[in-house]
């Protein structure tokens, strides 16, 4: 349960045109895509990562990005800590990482610890030559690893007990990020 008195602080056109300037970035650091993969963390990265793939497909022709799904449940340093059950989803890498750069992709970077669940689980599919992270919410304080973005949509300065969440047009029926001023139930 949440408090139903968000705050939208992103939506609309402004939330496409970030998510197209991300594109841009990436398509500056990497004209070719020859060496790179994207990774979603599983979910809400997954969903962040297959709209990025879609947004590139419009901008560069002929050009496909390898895409995975990770999950990272038993990655975590936490998963035994939870009163309630947990359920993982699938991990999709059907391509080697060995030698490349993977782009790992997730929605909101808060403490750091999905990331470095993430990583940790990425070295069951090789050795790749670079990470890079892209978020679209980066939560800036109170991480507990030292772990910094190299694509950002938007730095939101949020206190601990607050909560930020974004929805997905294909879920909620729109596409927006939301602030709430008290921590998830």
């Amino acid at each position: 349960m949440m408090n139903k008195r968000g705050k939208n602080i992103l939506s609309g056109e402004r939330f496409g045109l970030t998510l197209t300037r991300l594109c841009h970035q990436i398509i500056e650091h990497y004209p070719k895509f020859d060496n790179l993969c994207l990774i979603g963390i599983q979910e809400s990265g997954v969903r962040f990562g297959e709209r990025i793939r879609s947004i590139l497909s419009t901008l560069v022709d002929k050009q496909e990005i390898p895409f995975g799904k990770l999950d990272i449940t038993f990655f975590r340093d936490d998963f035994r800590r939870r009163d309630e059950p947990i359920s993982a989803k699938p991990t999709e890498i059907d391509f080697l990482i060995e030698g490349k750069t993977v782009l790992l992709v997730d929605d909101v970077l808060y403490s750091g610890r999905t990331i470095h669940a993430a990583m940790t689980a990425l070295q069951q599919f090789g050795r790749p030559d670079k990470i890079e992270l892209m978020v679209l919410v980066d939560r800036r304080f109170n991480r507990h690893f030292p772990i910094e973005a190299d694509y950002v949509g938007i730095t939101v300065d949020a206190l601990d007990q607050a909560y930020v969440r974004v929805d997905w047009k294909e879920e909620e029926g729109k596409d927006r990020i939301m602030f709430y001023a008290t921590e998830r139930k």
